[in-house]
Formats: structure tokens, C-alpha cells, sequence
């Protein structure tokens, strides 16, 4: 190896290496944090790893009402994110495999929705969820949610199915099949990477979801985990342990999922730029 390639090379090792340590110090602080006790935390609040371990802060997180968080997010989640995947996969379809007048305008119309900021809609959803009765339940937020995440949703599965080979559908329609079955036999399997992506981006996006769950939500029993967590908040003093250990906790299913779909998640992101 030349002199000059092994100098890039080891220029490339610490600089993934600083970037390592500069992203992965704030999770591990976390969790060093989580099993500290208070007194230890106040006498040595930066370190990471604690001199005693204590797992007290994660049995009091669970009676101060985190499961009912945790499952509340978990349905109002999953449900959006199902709901979002089935819409943007079926609008996505006649955007991109079909050819008639409003095609485009449409599909500029949902990428449009991209640009829209969440904060100027809070009062007039506010207003439609009382109208419709389903203010302070998980309902209410089911609209706002699923509405935010189809314009990137059907942004990546449009650009996503453009890059299916014609050959595939026209296989199929000489075999009988119409579009409804050639959108489940033949697209729909070919863009499991796609919707891998946006399964990840969207989950991530409702877990940590703060704003709509603030105005919409009021009862503790409805509260998802991001609003939940306010109550680890004191009126003169922080429980900062139990909130990493909630934080700890709150991050599984995030981390879980992407780890799962990794792979095709860098498949979708990739084949989705392909083609604008």
C-alpha cells in the first residue's frame, strides 16, 4: 500500500471513529445515567459508567404510569403507520404506473403537502377534532398523524415503483390479471424495501410526536410516552435517573425496529433517489 493511501486510510479510521464516539457518547450517557442512584448523580452527574449499579429507577417509572404511555404509543402508532403504508401504497400505484391528464399536478399536489408546516394546522384540527367528538382520545390523533406522514410516504414509494421494469406488469396483464392483482402479485412485493423506509421514518417520527399530542390529548390514561414523560418532571426537581431509564426504555422499539430493517431501509432510501 502506498504511503499516501494508507494516510487517507488512517485519516478515515479516526474520523469514523470521532464520529462514533460523538454520537454513541449521548445513548451510553443515557444508560450509564439510568442506573445511577440520585445522590450519586449529584455528586458525579458526568460520568458514564456508575459506581453502583441500581435498578430501582425502572421499576418507578413503571408506577408512575409508563406502561399505559408505552401502549398508547404503541397503538396510536402502529395503527397510523399501517394505515399510512396502505394509502401511500395504493395512491403511489396509478401515480406511477399509470398515465393520465392530472398525474403530475397530483403527485405535486401530495409532494406539496411536504412543505406544509405542522404548527398551522394545530387550530384548525384542534377545532375539527371537537367538532367531531374525539378531542382527548387516540382517534384524535390518528388524522393528524397519518395526514403528515402520506406526502414523504407516497414521495419514496412513487419514486420507488418508477424503477419496476414495464416487463413485470405486462407479464402479468397477458396472463389475465388486472390491476388490482397486479398491484399485490407483482408491485407490491417488489417494494417491500420502500415501504421498509418508510415503516422506520414515519414510526420514528409518531413515537417522538410532541405537538399534536400536547394540544389533543388532556387525560393521563390517553397520554402518549412523549407527553407521559412530563410527569418526570418535578415542581422544584428532576428525577434524572428515571427519566433516562424512561428515555432507555422509550428508545427499544425505535432501535429494535431499525435493526431489523436495516438492510432494506438503505435499499429503499437508495432506490427512491434514483429517479426524480
Amino acid at each position: 500500500m502506498k504511503p499516501l493511501q494508507l494516510i487517507k486510510r488512517i485519516l478515515l479510521y479516526v474520523l469514523a471513529i470521532s464520529l462514533l464516539i460523538f454520537t454513541f457518547y449521548p445513548f451510553m450517557y443515557m444508560i450509564g445515567t439510568s442506573f445511577k442512584s440520585m445522590s450519586e448523580f449529584f455528586v458525579n452527574p458526568y460520568s458514564i459508567f456508575p459506581e453502583s449499579f441500581t435498578i430501582e429507577h425502572y421499576f418507578s417509572v413503571f408506577d408512575m404510569g409508563l406502561s399505559n404511555y408505552f401502549l398508547n404509543s404503541m397503538i396510536i402508532t402502529t395503527s397510523a403507520v399501517v394505515i399510512t403504508v396502505m394509502i401511500a401504497s395504493l395512491a403511489s400505484y396509478p401515480l406511477s404506473r399509470m398515465k393520465f391528464r392530472l398525474n403530475r399536478p397530483l403527485f405535486l399536489l401530495f409532494v406539496a403537502g411536504m412543505m406544509l408546516p405542522i404548527h398551522a394546522t394545530l387550530i384548525p384540527i384542534f377545532v375539527l377534532t371537537q367538532g367531531m367528538g374525539v378531542y382527548d382520545t387516540l382517534l384524535a390523533l390518528l388524522g393528524p398523524y397519518v395526514a403528515f406522514s402520506l406526502p414523504i410516504s407516497i414521495f419514496i414509494l412513487t419514486q420507488f415503483m418508477q424503477e419496476i421494469p414495464n416487463e413485470l406488469e405486462e407479464a402479468a396483464q397477458l396472463d389475465g390479471a388486472n390491476h388490482w392483482k397486479i398491484f399485490w402479485k407483482v408491485i407490491f412485493p417488489n417494494i417491500v424495501p420502500a415501504i421498509s423506509t418508510i415503516v422506520i421514518y414515519n414510526f420514528v417520527f409518531l413515537w417522538t410526536e410532541f405537538i399534536f399530542a400536547l394540544i389533543l390529548i388532556t387525560s393521563p390514561s390517553n397520554m402518549t410516552l412523549p407527553l407521559g414523560l412530563q410527569n418526570f418532571y418535578g415542581e422544584f426537581m428532576i428525577n434524572v435517573p428515571g427519566l433516562m431509564a424512561a428515555l432507555t426504555l422509550a428508545s427499544l422499539p425505535v432501535l429494535l425496529l431499525f435493526i431489523l430493517a436495516q438492510e432494506r431501509v438503505v435499499k429503499g432510501l437508495t432506490g427512491g433517489a434514483v429517479k426524480g
